[in-house]
């Protein structure tokens, strides 16, 4: 029997498998990365459980939750969901003040705004985020999950230290000898057998937490389901959403950046809705990308499926619940070593070399800085990136508006004169277009062309309003001509109903 051509059914089915299907050297890195990810994923969900004030099991959940339901939904492969710093700092204050169910029931609200806001297109806005705005969250979030390491570091027994740069060595050198195991799962390995045959008293996994010993199990949350209930979890859960949302969608950028290919970010936004509707009802913290961890699996690991992302979220809880002793021995130096290396390798170097600063404009500069000091005072990306943004849009309109140029041009025989004006007539630039003009001394003709400009708010009109007004006040004329569509359209609208009562 001959073999199916190139466009029978049989050669498009293996066209739609995902590439681990068949490719076995694919599924080896997605495996591999995703047990790197699960062990990195359990001290850090620990740590974030204790920063909402719940148990550890809780954050644990919720990893789990979100990067299961995550790797079906999202809309970008590979990147890893689950409990974020940014998301329990965000609801720690609702779990303090009113109790845990609330806060999982602001969690499944979260999700609600999250579908909500992704249907409605917020994942367009992510085309208003400047580059350097991006370095900047890139670079903040390095120094961020180092910050995080530091505490491991201090006021510890001193065969860390020898641990750590052993897993450093090894992370370095390992790649130029071979790839076919991740660099990170050979360093976790070889320091937990270390560690555990010598019987060096180091702190581990187990010290962070107990470990879960079941799945979890759905549930709905223990609140009366009432007006007021709402009304309390309501402003929790929008925040909780935002940052979210601002969270994975700049990760996702990212992520499309390093592996140079596109992914939907309104999918994205949407399943991270859903995401965590499933992880409130399954009793967790709720959660969104997680940059460092989706660093070790994109750009250490090498993985580029849904795959890999599925099976961080199992192994999570294999490891947890079958091998929970085991774990439990892992020197929290190793995974310390891992995130060290994951933040060389996301800090973009290059953005401040010298010789990049000497060529970036100042305010670009400004822009990347802003971004960072805000992100590491507050310790929240979102802060940052906002911050960054705002800044970037006011340096972007002062450039802006000293473009509009006013240039006079007189009648040969004094009766007339033409003002051209050039650039963009916005609130910004349109502010000092009144003082341009010399009312007084002008002939009783006056033109004004705008040609080569584009009208494009409300207080450019206002200001045409108040030149053509104190032109009349002189018994002068005034004619606007030149107006493109879209400007005379605005004029047209606005003209004479803008004066102030």
């Amino acid at each position: 029997m001959s073999s199916a051509s190139p466009t029978s059914p049989a050669a498009r089915l293996r066209g739609l498998r995902p590439d681990w299907l068949s490719d076995p050297k694919v599924w080896r890195v997605e495996v591999l990365g995703g047990l790197v990810v699960a062990l990195a994923l359990i001290p850090e969900a620990i740590s974030f459980s204790i920063i909402a004030g719940v148990a550890p099991a809780v954050g644990l959940f919720a990893s789990f939750t979100m990067a299961v339901v995550i790797s079906v939904v999202g809309g970008r492969r590979a990147m890893i969901s689950a409990a974020t710093g940014a998301v329990a700092l965000v609801i720690a204050p609702l779990n303090r003040e009113h109790g845990f169910g609330y806060l999982v029931a602001a969690v499944i609200l979260a999700g609600v705004f999250q579908i909500a806001l992704g249907a409605l297109g917020v994942a367009k806005l992510m085309r208003f985020i400047p580059r350097s705005v991006m370095v900047g969250f890139v670079n903040s979030l390095a120094i961020l999950i180092f910050m995080a390491q530091v505490p491991e570091m201090r006021d510890v027994p001193w065969p860390v230290y020898p641990l750590l740069a052993g897993g450093l060595l090894l992370m370095v050198f390992l790649p130029r000898i071979t790839t076919v195991v991740p660099a990170p799962l050979v360093s976790i390995v070889i320091l937990t057998v270390i560690t555990v045959a010598a019987g060096i008293a180091v702190p581990t996994v187990g010290d962070k937490g107990a470990l879960p010993s079941s799945l979890p199990v759905p549930g709905l949350p223990d609140v009366p389901f009432t007006l007021d209930t709402l009304t309390t979890i309501a402003p929790y859960a929008f925040a909780m959403a935002l940052v979210g949302l601002m969270e994975s969608l700049m990760t996702a950028k990212l992520v499309d950046e390093i592996t140079d290919t596109h992914s939907s970010k309104t999918r994205e936004s949407i399943g991270q809705g859903v995401a965590n509707i499933v992880t409130g009802f399954f009793g967790g913290m709720g959660g969104c990308a997680m940059i460092g961890q989706t660093m070790i699996n994109v750009k250490v690991s090498g993985a580029r499926t849904r795959l890999s992302t599925f099976l961080a979220g199992a192994f999570l809880m294999v490891l947890c619940i079958v091998f929970g002793p085991v774990v439990s021995d892992i020197p929290m130096a190793a995974l310390v070593a891992v995130m060290v290396m994951v933040c060389f390798a996301t800090f973009d170097w290059h953005s401040i070399a010298p010789k990049t600063l000497r060529r970036m404009p100042a305010g670009e500069i400004t822009v990347m800085a802003v971004t960072v000091a805000c992100v590491v005072a507050s310790h929240n990306l979102a802060v940052g990136v906002v911050a960054g943004s705002v800044t970037a849009m006011v340096i972007f309109a002062k450039r802006v508006a000293h473009l509009a140029e006013v240039t006079a041009t007189p009648a040969p025989d004094g009766s007339s004169v033409v003002y051209t004006v050039t650039g963009e007539l916005f609130f910004a630039s349109s502010n000092d277009l009144v003082g341009r003009f010399g009312y007084a001394s002008d002939p009783d003709e006056v033109v004004i062309d705008l040609s080569a400009a584009h009208v494009w708010d409300a207080s450019s009109v206002a200001a045409l309003d108040a030149i053509e007004t104190k032109y009349a006040q002189l018994g002068k004329s005034v004619e606007i001509v030149g107006l493109n569509d879209p400007s005379a359209d605005l004029h047209r609208k606005l003209s004479g109903e803008l004066a102030s009562h």
